[in-house]
């Protein structure tokens, strides 16, 4: 019996649900020409709400789940046992501008197995990006996965339809990636970002368009032994060595007729969450991968606690620090002090010595922020050595009602 749409929609839908693509931050403004149709804005996809309060998203879709390769790890590899389907470059494009149309959608998010081969595959989720931009004026966000293995014209291609284009370096060791992947090459991964990096800091010197929302990538956690500090250096090197917008982190799923070199298990979804924080404090804070490793044993990050508060506890020696005379990188490893604080901080003790209540306006987190502080009329004293320190700034846990 043949597919719908609809069955089809079903199927490459939830098998994309294991594709990290929660921001779209970065495009620029653009509003579609005369007889287009969709718009973005600098914020992101999720900028608009509905009369019903329906924030629009992404449409998040795989062209196909049929794939040549068979990663360990992945639902949709070759050996894998599942329901498989495939849209036609003019089915997405039907798609994406009905769901448009209906207001449920402000963008495309695309990515595919691989079939025939890497090039075919490309240029076929790159067709789809070409025809809504050129036929029908889709001027709305799309993100592309782009295929490592194609040809780099191809990649050029889908870049100048793409607002943002990815390439997921899958895991962070080679070691692994061999073993789970063998037939993906992290120098072909390499050379995919490389090109996408020189292409969009050669498009921003000219001022043209070319994946003007950057490109980010994606890492499987938990699917090796790798360790939280590993992880984060890879991410590190990536930030530096390719300029990445972002690097997603997704935690391993147990698969269906899974290989023994697999975990049973599933890592503590927690972990994913202290791998986005310590991202965070790698990016705005300055914080280096030792420092954040520090808060934690082994190489991995403390559950328990976020990375910055860890790393806090960790170094009491360093503070408590004197908001009124310590430098922006020192404010900015104390708990509960934000970046955008720091900076109004700096500001305001030009004109005048900060009060407590002073910087209780500037910022909301002070609650953790009282043991590692000084201000001129404010002294934690012996605060910071306190044995309960932690426990007395991290409430325990409680199971929330439904209605709270």
């Amino acid at each position: 019996m043949a597919q719908t749409s609809l069955d089809k929609l079903r199927i490459l839908a939830d098998a994309a649900k294991y594709d990290a693509s929660c921001a779209s931050s970065g495009a620029e403004k653009r509003t579609a020409k005369p007889g287009g149709i969709g718009s973005t804005t600098g914020s992101g996809i999720c900028h608009s709400y509905t009369p019903d309060g329906r924030c629009v998203s992404l449409l998040k879709i795989l062209l196909t789940n049929y794939c040549l390769f068979d990663c360990v790890y992945c639902i949709n590899r070759r050996s894998s046992n599942v329901k498989r389907a495939r849209f036609s470059v003019d089915e997405v494009v039907e798609l994406t501008l009905g769901f448009y149309k209906r207001n449920y959608i402000e963008g495309l998010f695309l990515s595919s197995g691989i079939i025939r081969s890497p090039d075919y595959t490309m240029e076929q989720m790159m067709l789809v990006a070409k025809k809504l931009r050129r036929d029908h004026g889709f001027a709305g966000y799309i993100h592309l996965k782009a295929i490592p293995e194609a040809s780099p014209w191809l990649l050029e291609q889908a870049g100048l339809f793409a607002d943002r284009m990815s390439v997921n370096i899958e895991l962070a060791s080679d070691v692994s990636l061999k073993k789970l992947a063998p037939e993906k090459d992290r120098g072909s991964i390499d050379a995919a970002m490389g090109q996408m990096s020189e292409r969009i800091a050669e498009a921003r010197e000219e001022r043209r368009a070319f994946a003007p929302a950057g490109q980010s990538t994606q890492m499987i956690v938990g699917a090796d032994e790798t360790t939280d500090e590993a992880v984060l250096r890879t991410s590190a090197s990536l930030y530096s060595g390719f300029r990445l917008k972002r690097v997603y982190y997704s935690a391993f799923s147990p698969i269906p007729e899974a290989s023994p070199s697999l975990p049973v298990k599933a890592p503590p979804l927690r972990r994913e969450n202290r791998l986005y924080q310590a991202d965070w404090l790698l990016r705005f804070y300055g914080f280096t991968v030792e420092e954040i490793a520090s808060g934690g044993e082994g190489g991995m990050l403390d559950l328990g606690i976020d990375p910055k508060l860890a790393y806090a506890l960790k170094h009491r020696e360093r503070f408590p620090v004197d908001v009124n005379s310590a430098d922006r990188e020192l404010l900015l490893r104390v708990p509960g002090l934000g970046s955008r604080a720091v900076d109004k901080i700096l500001t305001c003790r030009r004109q005048t010595r900060l009060r407590w209540d002073d910087v209780a306006r500037l910022s909301g987190g002070l609650r953790r922020a009282r043991a590692f502080l000084v201000t001129a009329d404010h002294h934690p004293a012996r605060l910071i050595d306190r044995a309960d320190l932690r426990a007395r700034l991290t409430p325990p846990a409680r199971q929330l009602s439904l209605f709270e």
